[in-house]
C-alpha cells in the first residue's frame, strides 16, 4: 500500500468518520458506529476496508489506528522519487510529461495548448497501436487506467483524443493514425 492507497481509501467518507472515531478511542465496531453517527453494517464495512488497507488493526484491547505503518508510508512519500523518464529523448517534453503524467497515470491536463496537445499525444501513443481497430468499449477501458487517481475522466480524454485527430471515430470503430498524419484540429 502507498501514501495514495491511503488517500484513496480515505476519500471515502463512511471510512474516513469510521478511521475518526478509531483515532479518538473507538474500539470496537459498534463504538464506531456510534461515534460516528454510522449505521452497523456500514461501520463494519469500513472497517474491515480499512483492516484490509493496514490503516486500522484489531487487537485484543480493541480497534487501533496502525500509526508506524502511516509513519513509514508517510517516510516513503517524502523520499525523492527518480525523475521518470517517458522516452521522448526532449528533455522539454519530458519536463512537460513529468509535471503532467505520474506511474502511466495522468495527474491532469494542461492548460496551456501546446502542452496540453503534447500529453495527449504521448497518451495516445503509449495506449494505441497505430491503424489498430478499437471498439469504445476498448478505448474506454484503455483510458481510464490513464485516469485513475487523477482528475480527468475517461470520457473527456477520449473526446479530446478524437477532437485533436490523435485518435479516429468511424462507425463506432476508434483508430489511431498512422505517425505523422495526426493533426491539431
Amino acid at each position: 500500500m502507498t501514501s495514495d492507497d491511503v488517500v484513496g481509501l480515505l476519500a471515502d467518507e463512511n471510512r474516513t468518520r469510521a478511521f475518526a472515531a478509531v483515532a479518538l478511542g473507538a474500539a470496537s465496531a459498534e463504538e464506531v458506529a456510534e461515534r460516528a453517527g454510522l449505521r452497523a453494517r456500514d461501520a463494519l464495512v469500513a472497517l474491515r476496508r480499512l483492516q484490509d488497507g493496514g490503516v486500522v488493526t484489531a487487537t485484543d484491547g480493541g480497534l487501533r489506528v496502525s500509526y508506524d505503518r502511516l509513519r513509514g508510508l508517510a517516510r516513503d512519500a517524502a523520499e525523492p522519487r527518480p525523475e521518470q523518464d517517458h522516452g521522448s529523448g526532449d528533455e522539454r517534453v519530458e519536463m512537460v510529461l513529468r509535471t503532467f503524467v505520474r506511474d502511466g497515470r495522468l495527474v491532469r491536463l494542461p492548460a496551456q495548448w501546446n502542452r496540453k496537445t503534447l500529453v495527449l499525444r504521448h497518451v495516445a501513443q503509449r495506449t494505441f497501436e497505430p491503424d489498430r481497430a478499437y471498439t469504445e468499449r476498448e478505448v474506454n477501458d484503455r483510458l481510464r487506467v490513464w485516469c485513475e487517481g487523477g482528475q480527468v475522466d475517461h470520457v473527456t480524454l477520449r473526446r479530446y483524443l478524437v477532437d485533436l485527430h490523435h485518435l479516429h471515430r468511424h462507425d463506432g470503430v476508434y483508430r489511431r493514425p498512422p505517425e505523422g498524419t495526426a493533426q491539431a484540429g
